[in-house]
């Protein structure tokens, strides 16, 4: 599992952009895609939000891919 450090002073990452950040997609209009295909979980239920809003402690597992914890 790696974990992924919010920047100094937030508290929160929209999954759309954690998702981009964790190359899970190449592009930001690919996030649609797999959050339908129901290939991304979130502590470990299924999320289709893009906006859905992560904090510390937050696992987001997506297909394919090792899972991510927001630090």
């Amino acid at each position: 599992m790696r974990t992924i450090e919010l920047r100094s002073g937030e508290d929160t990452i929209r999954l759309g952009q954690l998702l981009k950040l964790v190359d899970a997609v190449p592009t930001g209009a690919q996030v649609k895609d797999v959050l339908l295909a129901g290939d991304v979980q979130v502590n470990g239920e299924p999320e289709e939000r893009r906006g859905r809003q992560l904090h510390r402690g937050d696992v987001v597992s997506v297909a394919g891919q090792d899972d991510v914890r927001i630090g």
